[in-house]
């Protein structure tokens, strides 16, 4: 099963850039190369950002497996990501 999630940034900042790092570091951690991950720049793209209704950034939107789900912030909580990802909520350790 592939999880496929997409996460909207503003620019490369501070938050932005934490963000895209905490995801693929838990993604790894999680799921290791079973996830394609799109970054979307709303800068760059503005219509994709109002189309999925993304109101504020970094927001990630997990769009499968069902059921799609939303998270705000920079990902830094990682028992909330896991959580909303559908993962079991209990990070793994890598050995």
């Amino acid at each position: 099963m592939t999880h496929r999630l997409k996460l909207y940034i503003t620019g490369r900042t501070h938050s932005s850039q934490l963000a895209m790092e905490n995801l693929r570091r838990l993604m790894e951690q999680q799921v290791p190369g079973a996830y394609e991950i799109t970054i979307v720049d709303v800068l760059e793209s503005p219509q994709e950002a109002e189309a999925d209704k993304v109101l504020a950034t970094p927001t990630l939107i997990k769009e499968s497996p069902p059921p799609t789900r939303r998270i705000l912030g920079d990902l830094s909580d990682t028992h909330k990501v896991l959580l909303g990802l559908g993962l079991n909520g209990t990070p793994r350790k890598v050995s």
